[in-house]
């Protein structure tokens, strides 16, 4: 370590967790302006073109806790966002899919989500970009 040099400009999870400030901070301006959460932004983004998940399934994807995305599911079906059915598979499971309304709220965050992620990424070259997406990939994979 050099002179000056501090722990945590180099460690990867301060490293990470600055990449990600920078990517979600403007953004989340937008998100709230649709009178969304951060959380309920990130169950839309995934359920607008996904097949229905169970909750649990759902609570992996938006990193978040499984009790607290039930209510949040619940929440949200009264909004009309999404709805609940039980897994024809497991009648005791719950399945959360994006309702029609639900997905025409989110369609032009994920345009304008697209849009800021290229600005954001626009000092990178495409091989940087793809680099950067499959090693974020393998990372998450065997964390």
């Amino acid at each position: 370590m050099m002179a000056g040099e501090r722990f945590v400009d180099n460690y990867l999870g301060y490293l990470l967790g600055q990449a990600n400030h920078a990517l979600y901070k403007e953004f989340d301006a937008q998100v709230r302006a649709r009178g969304l959460s951060s959380v309920e932004w990130r169950v839309l983004a995934t359920l607008q073109d996904s097949e229905p998940l169970t909750v649990s399934q759902l609570a992996q994807e938006v990193l978040s806790k499984q009790p607290t995305v039930t209510k949040l599911v619940q929440r949200m079906a009264e909004q009309g966002w999404v709805a609940l059915q039980a897994d024809p598979a497991d009648q005791r499971r719950t399945l959360v899919v994006a309702t029609a309304g639900g997905r025409r709220l989110v369609k032009p965050l994920v345009e304008a989500a697209r849009q800021h992620e290229a600005r954001i990424l626009r000092p990178l070259g495409a091989t940087e970009k793809v680099a950067l997406r499959k090693l974020l990939v393998k990372i998450a994979q065997h964390a």
